[in-house]
């Protein structure tokens, strides 16, 4: 079965990253498979909704996430929504669905201690890579911004002049968050290094490998991890957890939160405000300590 007329309408309309429309045909051929393995179905048009169940059964007992459950049944949806759309089916099996239950993660971000360590404390040398390193650490906390957004940075998205940068985020939009002056300083100790390495394959993006090419994603992460594990000892350290620390020490130290919603590039402010419990925390503690009533 194909689907290559709804894959086209997530990448030319709804402006979706070639990573999420590979995750949603990922999906979507896995259920296709269930439907023609278990109910002898080629079209997955023809479905209704307890062959729905029966798959999301079928996940469940495989150990699956309900959270991962939820994003194959949101795949399925989009797809019928999509059918809907072009007049290929009448009906959404799928209207009257409801997600199933997930516990929230809370996510723990660094300490403004753990980041000093790591940026101020380490003995972070004045080579290629270490500068670059640096110069990551230091733009995801001071920027927010997301892994995927960090290594598609190009030369072209930096004002050194106005001290900004460009940044391409979720479906396409664009968004300009502010250099600290710090950042600017390492921004051009780490373009002069670039400019000296021996090979540069790509001489577009930002970030590059010591071998002239566009970094990746896993590097990146490995970069995170191995720098924080020298300072820190919470379970996941990741980028995610760096943009986390940036938005959460921000609304610590007062940052209205419309701003921090445009500065992270969130469409709504649902999103931000997954990072306001540990600004609560600090506001009770500061609460306590300082009210007059609160020796009592």
């Amino acid at each position: 079965m194909s689907f290559k007329p709804f894959t086209e309408y997530l990448l030319l309309e709804k402006n979706y990253s070639k990573l999420t429309v590979k995750a949603y045909q990922s999906d979507l051929v896995s259920f296709s498979e269930f439907i023609k393995d278990t109910y002898g179905s080629d079209t997955i048009q023809d479905v209704n909704y307890a062959q729905v169940r029966s798959w999301i059964v079928l996940l469940v007992e495989s150990g699956i996430t309900n959270r991962s459950i939820n994003r194959k049944i949101s795949t399925l949806n989009t797809y019928f929504k999509f059918l809907i759309k072009v007049g290929d089916v009448d009906v959404n099996p799928l209207a009257k669905h409801k997600a199933l239950k997930t516990s929230k993660k809370i996510q723990v971000p660094f300490s403004e201690s753990e980041i000093n360590t790591v940026l101020d404390e380490l003995n972070i040398g004045d080579d290629f890579e270490s500068v670059r390193n640096k110069l990551i650490i230091e733009i995801f906390y001071s920027t927010g911004i997301r892994r995927i957004e960090l290594v598609g940075l190009k030369l072209s998205s930096l004002d050194l002049d106005n001290k900004t940068l460009k940044v391409i985020g979720k479906r396409n939009k664009e968004r300009i968050v502010p250099l600290l002056n710090a950042v600017v300083v390492t921004l051009k100790a780490y373009l002069k290094l670039r400019d000296d390495l021996s090979l540069i394959e790509d001489n577009e993006s930002l970030f590059l490998t010591k071998k002239g090419v566009k970094i990746y994603e896993t590097l990146v992460y490995r970069i995170i991890n191995d720098y924080f594990s020298l300072a820190s000892s919470k379970v996941k350290k990741s980028p995610h957890i760096l943009r986390h620390s940036f938005a959460t020490h921000l609304l610590n130290q007062g940052a209205d939160l419309n701003a921090v919603k445009e500065l992270l590039g969130h469409s709504s402010l649902a999103a931000t405000q997954v990072y306001t419990h540990n600004s609560i925390a600090e506001l009770k503690k500061v609460h306590i300590n300082a009210h007059p009533r609160s020796k009592k």
